[in-house]
Order: structure tokens, then sequence, then C-alpha cells
């Protein structure tokens, strides 16, 4: 409560607190508001459908317009960045020449996130999830607190080994060196809500995975004080609607304390897996030596997926490993449904074999099953994203519960700008013809810009939202953080859209209402967007993705 109360107090007395010295910076933020609302203007003259009188003009006149408001949005987007260069110097130097003014240098988000962050780290646990969540939610937040928080992916609270022979020996009944004939004090990971160490059992290598001491008899008061807190921010400043990050959060967090849960996710999801035929496997479970705060594992060998220079050293290509990475999951999703929901760095590791990727899977607390209709559902907006259907966007999203927001929320799935799925919807191709743009600072404000366009509707619909889309925006946040450090070498959209377009069709097969005929198109239908996603790998294979094929 102090906490939230102290964040209250510096973004209430930074209001009144602008000195003569901050002048400049005022004028740039001012000036930064601005070019963004200009950005916002023009992005909503190129995605607003045009008038009658406009598209009867001549194709010639036509193309030429909206180039002009292709190209105001993307000189809109650079004065952006342009703009929050300058101001980012501007703070820079503030903060070089008066080191001893607080408030008068540091930017008021990079306050009120660093108490944030210390909050998490004093108290650990569930503190370190929520912390992870803030830091998730890339666009709708001031980029301070992603900076800041984003430290929790990689650090985390470590238990004493004297702590963790406690937990061990209470949980199995037996002495640590009955029941195991070897145990590493030190853990090789630790993460909020437990950590594994390496021990053997008659000669066999293991990965024992122990919840911190204490964890679960606090936790319900630490989801408890959290929400208590958040409710009390959402009273005093009716604009702040964050509420849904604890809803989501409390629900959840018993089962991932239960490892035995844990357990049965893991074979469920390798039972899937192997049906699948890819390269992927889930440690084994020894059901003899698992508990609700214990679970015992064959140890597998492999490194984070964001460990580029393992990777190629091991002489894979990265294209192959995004690509397997995104059908791992895009099969969970669409095929089975029950989806990992935690795809962060670490619970995806990567070894070699044969020559090939092979990847594997860890840490199977957070599962979600979805509902069939709302699979299929999300399917269709998958195909339609990857086709650049967007007419077939727009339904889809509007039958997910969004509809004015349909460009941002398009955008937060695929990290790409929507005139990019514009642009494509007038070539036809699955691929954005300036591939070595992707992930530049101006794509970075167009998004931004549609964030601060429909930002009250997505915090709104956040809130509304069926929890298993939270989680589906979750994992896939995770998965764009891994293909982002690999370089975004392979067209995880197109991946995506194949594995949809395969659910569409399934269910168009065995619904028994559908006429024969329908269900002829949609086998039709699916042929020819499967020949299509043929075609574009081919040519990605052949040398035409050019920076694909470069970053592979």
């Amino acid at each position: 409560a102090s906490t939230v109360s102290l964040i209250i107090f510096d973004y209430e007395s930074a209001k009144f607190m602008k000195t003569a010295s901050d002048s400049k910076i005022a004028q740039l933020e001012s000036e930064l508001a601005e070019r963004q609302r200009e950005l916002q203007e023009a992005q909503k003259e190129y995605t607003t459908p045009d008038a009658a009188e406009v598209k009867q003009l001549p194709k010639p006149q036509y193309q030429a317009h909206k180039q002009q408001q292709k190209q105001n949005m993307k000189d809109a987007a650079r004065s952006v960045v342009e703009a929050a260069n300058e101001l980012k110097k501007a703070e820079s130097s503030a903060l070089t020449s008066k080191p001893s003014s607080t408030h008068a240098s540091r930017n008021v988000h990079e306050i009120a996130a660093t108490r944030l962050l210390d909050l998490c780290r004093r108290n650990g646990g569930v503190y370190i999830k929520v912390g992870q969540h803030v830091a998730n939610l890339d666009y709708l937040i001031p980029r301070e607190y992603i900076q800041i928080l984003s430290s929790l992916f990689d650090e985390a609270p470590q238990s004493s080994f004297e702590s963790v022979r406690k937990v061990v020996e209470k949980e199995l009944g037996k002495p640590i060196g009955d029941a195991f004939d070897h145990f590493e004090e030190e853990p090789i990971a630790s993460a909020s809500l437990a950590q594994v160490h390496v021990a053997t059992k008659d000669g066999k290598k293991l990965a024992v995975k122990v919840q911190h001491d204490g964890l679960r008899e606090t936790s319900a008061g630490d989801i408890f004080a959290v929400t208590v807190a958040v409710r009390l921010v959402e009273r005093l400043f009716p604009d702040f609607s964050f509420g849904w990050i604890v809803d989501e959060i409390a629900p959840h967090l018993p089962k991932e304390l239960d490892f035995v849960h844990e357990a049965k996710n893991s074979e469920a999801a390798a039972s899937h897996i192997r049906q699948t035929g890819l390269d992927c496997i889930v440690p084994k479970v020894l059901w003899d030596k698992t508990t609700a705060r214990v679970l015992t594992m064959e140890f597998e060998e492999g490194f984070k997926a964001t460990d580029v220079e393992s990777i190629d050293a091991a002489g894979l290509s990265r294209r192959d490993v995004a690509k397997l990475i995104s059908s791992v999951f895009n099969s969970q999703v669409f095929d089975s449904a029950f989806v990992h929901c935690d795809p962060h760095p670490a619970n995806v590791l990567l070894r070699e074999r044969n020559g090939k990727p092979q990847i594997v899977l860890v840490d199977h607390g957070l599962y979600r099953q979805l509902d069939d209709d709302f699979r299929v559902r999300y399917a269709e907006l998958w195909k339609s994203l990857m086709l650049a259907d967007l007419a077939g966007i727009q339904h889809a999203c509007s039958e997910l519960g969004v509809d004015e927001a349909y460009p941002l929320f398009a955008a937060m799935l695929t990290a790409r700008p929507y005139d990019e799925i514009m642009e494509r919807s007038k070539s036809g191709s699955l691929s954005h013809v300036d591939a070595s743009a992707a992930g530049s600072a101006e794509d970075q404000a167009v998004i931004s810009g549609y964030a601060q366009q429909y930002l009250s509707d997505i915090i709104q619909l956040l809130g509304t939202l069926p929890p298993q889309m939270l989680l589906l925006l979750k994992m896939n946040d995770c998965l764009r953080h891994i293909d982002h450090a690999l370089g975004s070498p392979a067209n995880t959209v197109v991946v995506a859209g194949h594995y949809a377009s395969k659910a569409v069709l399934d269910n168009a097969m065995k619904t028994k209402t559908l006429a024969w005929n329908r269900k002829l198109h949609a086998m039709l239908h699916f042929w020819l967007v499967n020949f299509r996603i043929q075609l574009h790998d081919l040519r990605v294979w052949w040398g035409g993705g050019g920076r694909l094929r470069q970053a592979s």
C-alpha cells in the first residue's frame, strides 16, 4: 500500500513540480504529443474505408490517392521517432547535469516503475509474476515500465540449500540422501515460484524442481494485497483499468503451485506433440519422486531459445529454429487446444539432433484448454491475418469482441503495423515486400500510434475478453520476444496461418449441418491456401526472402 501511495504521489506531484530548468523537456513533451496526434490522424485517414466518390476515381488517381495517404502516415511516424529521440536526449542531458534532483531529472514513469520493481524484488513470488505480466504490455503502457520491469525475467529469488532440503524431505518423507544418490546444492535455474537442481539416482541424471518454502502459505495473502492495491488505484484514478491483470493471475496461481497438476499437464502435452511429428520432447516425469511441491523429471540437455551464439555454434539454421518453435505452439493452439501459456526463453530449450533443431519444452504449470468455439474463431482470425483478408480480419475480430480497435488488435497479434497487412491485401503476397524494414523505429511508432488511438478501447477490452485470450496474448508476447532475439528469420504469421487454416477446414468437415457443397468449397479453399504457402516457402528457400535468407 505504501508503494502504491508513493507512486500516486509521484504522478500527482509531477503536475506541480515543473521548474524553469524543465521547460525544455516540457516543450519537447508537448511537441511529441502533437506529432503523435498527427500520426493518429494519418492512420485514421489511411485505414478508414474510402467514401464512394473516392472509390469511383480512375484507377491511377485512386492508387496515387492511397499512396499519398500511406506516405503521410510514414512521414508522421518518422516525425514521432525524431521527436521521441529529441526528448530522450534532453532527459539524458538533464540527468547528467542535475544528478541530485530526482524529480526534475528523471521521468516520472521511470521513478514509478523503479518503485514497482523494488516492490516485486522485496516480496518475490506473486509480486514477480505481476511485474512480469506488466512488462509484457508492449504498446499499452509507457516504455519505462517495459524496460525496467523486464529485468524480472532474468532475476528471481533463490532459496538456500537448507530451505530446499527441508521442502524435499518433508514432501518425499525421507532424507534427501535416501531419495537421491547425489543432489547438487546450487540450482541450475531459479524462477518466481521454484528453482531447479540437478540430482542423480541409479546412474540417471535428473532435474528436480523445488518450490520456494512458504510460498504456498503466503500466496493467497499476497494476491489479496495486490488486488486491494489495484482496486484502490482504480477507484482513485478511473482511467486506470488494469485490474484484469490480477483477475487473470489469481485463479491460475494455485494450479501453478501444484506440481502434480504440472506433471499431468506435461504428460498431456507430450502425448499431443508426439502425434504432430514435430521434433519436440517433454522431460519424462518420475512419479515416485513427485508431489505438490517437488517435481522430478529426467534431465534433458538444452540451451535457451534466445542463445543465438549456441544456435550458431551448433550449426543450426535460425530460420529452422523459429519455424519449429512457431509450429509447436501453433499446433497446440489450433490442434489440441491445450496450450502452454508461458513460453519464455528459459522454458523453450534447444539442442542439435542430426543437423536439425530439437526443442526441449519445460515448465508446464500454466496451461489453458481452449473452448472449441473460441479456437475456431481465433483460427479464422489468424487465417485472415495470413491472407491479408481485411474484411475477414474485421469480421473475426468482431466475433471475438473487438470492434473499432481491430487495427491495433491485429498489430498486437502480429507485431506488425496494420498498414502492412493492407499493402499485402493489394499485392496478394504472404510476406511484406520491404522485409528489411521489419521492426524499425517507424514501425514501432506506427503500432504505438494505433495503441494511443485505441488505448481506452483496448484497456476496456482486456478487462472483458475471455481469460483464454489473455493467456494467448501472453503466450504471443513470449514467442515474439524469442523470434525478435533470433532476428525474425521466418514468417511466423504464415506458420500460424497454416495451422489456423487446417483448424478452419477441420471444423467445417465435422459440422453436420453444413451442406456438402460448402464442405467441398472449404476443402478446395484449404488446398489453394496450402498451395500458396508452399509457393511462399519455396521462394524463401530459393533465396527470394532477402533478409530471411541472410538471417538463417
